[in-house]
């Protein structure tokens, strides 16, 4: 999803609550990301492999000059002759630990290996974040969730129409590659300082009367 869609769908979007939170959780996901210097990986569920996802924050870091956006994908099967970037298999969480982000998206319930293996990286000292469908045992262990909403009952516009998880994951990943943080005012003021001592050594000697 290109950013003009992206920005289309969040006009289709304002007046609910979905551009909010999907920028709000972006937030802490970059927030969790950039101290490190990175370390996020990315597990899905046994049955479903965030692949969009992953490609998307592979993008938006490389827009965003973000590196850290730059997910490692955790897979529940590696199949031989896999290349290096695609052979991360679910020993990789059991190393996860203090400075690095666990990132879980899965529609299903994750399953209680996953939530093992989730539950472990978090006592290491991982950030856990889920973007899911809603499960509770899964939010129980993370420091940060988000649900997408379930399709609406036939005959009801409970809930956005096409909004499902693969649709805030499109919102999340756009937010999170968003510069839209200004440059802190001590570092304005030392590029002004610098500009004008520039200045000030480049200039011509005053006139001698």
């Amino acid at each position: 999803m290109d950013a003009v869609r992206v920005a289309l769908l969040r006009e289709v979007l304002a007046g609910t609550e979905w551009v909010q939170a999907t920028r709000r959780f972006a937030g802490t996901l970059r927030g969790a990301v950039t101290p490190h210097g990175g370390g996020l990986l990315l597990v899905g569920s046994a049955s479903y492999e965030p692949w969009h996802l992953a490609a998307h924050l592979d993008d938006e870091a490389a827009w965003s000059g973000l590196p850290e956006l730059s997910p490692t994908l955790v897979r529940h099967r590696v199949p031989g002759g896999a290349p290096a970037h695609l052979a991360v298999g679910l020993g990789r969480l059991a190393a996860a630990g203090r400075g690095e982000t666990l990132l879980v998206v899965t529609p299903q319930q994750p399953g209680a290996d996953l939530l093992e293996r989730v539950h472990d990286a978090r006592r290491n000292g991982a950030t856990v974040l889920a973007l899911d469908g809603g499960d509770r045992d899964l939010h129980a262990l993370a420091h940060d969730a988000l649900a997408a909403p379930p399709p609406p009952p036939d005959g009801t516009d409970e809930a956005p129409a096409d909004l499902d998880l693969d649709t805030v994951q499109h919102l999340v990943s756009a937010a999170a590659g968003e510069n839209s943080l200004p440059a802190p005012r001590r570092h304005r003021r030392f590029r002004d300082r610098l500009a004008r001592l520039a200045d000030g050594l480049t200039a011509p000697p005053p006139p001698r009367w």
